[in-house]
């Protein structure tokens, strides 16, 4: 989303809610100026990368001997 700095002054609160789940690129004199995003979202896509690595048959105590073999 991209809005104006003057629209981000006069609707703060609302765009603060709206950057929990989407980045919004404020503009000033038709250029981006700043981004508006929230700084657990690259977290969060790393955690859903990282589900379903480990195969479903393989109990945690397995996972565990295996990453200590390769310590």
């Amino acid at each position: 989303m991209s809005i104006t700095a003057t629209e981000l002054k006069m609707n703060l609160g609302k765009y603060l809610l709206l950057a929990e789940t989407e980045d919004i690129f404020i503009t000033k004199n038709g250029k981006v100026i700043a981004k508006l995003s929230n700084p657990n979202a690259d977290r969060v896509e790393m955690a859903k990368s990282l589900l379903g690595i480990i195969p479903a048959d393989v109990t945690l105590e397995e996972a565990k001997a295996e990453r200590a073999e390769n310590i």
